[in-house]
């Protein structure tokens, strides 16, 4: 049995948010969410068990800018899906570790299932582990 993962979702919509989190909950995944820059930079800097971010970066309180250069230089090794209906960040991956893009639409659940499905398949518990260990500070 494959492990579940720990998903941060971080969405400026309460509907999306919910969305999301029922079905991932569904997938037999643990999901926290956050609805503004503020409570997603608490929440996974505080919480080293979160393995992976689906993010649109459109969130308020919040620079786009800004905000991806403190995951990036706090938290390199978190994987991140953004979701979002800008396609400006289909071309910029690089940003953060990104395990892909997928637009906002009404298919999307189904790829954002497939995405993180495929890493969930290729990312095995001491994968895992070794992430968390890497994100604990002094280590």
């Amino acid at each position: 049995m494959k492990s579940s993962l720990h998903i941060l979702v971080a969405d400026r919509n309460p509907h999306v948010r919910e969305f999301i989190k029922r079905e991932m909950a569904a997938e037999g995944h643990r999901i926290d969410i956050a609805e503004n820059g503020r409570e997603l930079l608490k929440r996974i800097f505080r919480d080293d068990t979160i393995d992976l971010l689906i993010l649109d970066p459109d969130l308020p309180d919040a620079q786009e800018s800004a905000l991806l250069t403190k995951l990036q230089d706090r938290l390199p090794y978190i994987p991140v899906v953004f979701h979002t209906f800008l396609s400006d960040y289909q071309n910029r991956l690089d940003i953060v570790n990104a395990l892909g893009y997928v637009e906002k639409g009404a298919r999307s659940i189904e790829h954002l299932k497939r995405i993180i499905s495929d890493f969930r398949k290729n990312t095995g518990p001491s994968t895992l582990d070794a992430v968390r260990k890497r994100k604990q500070p002094g280590k």
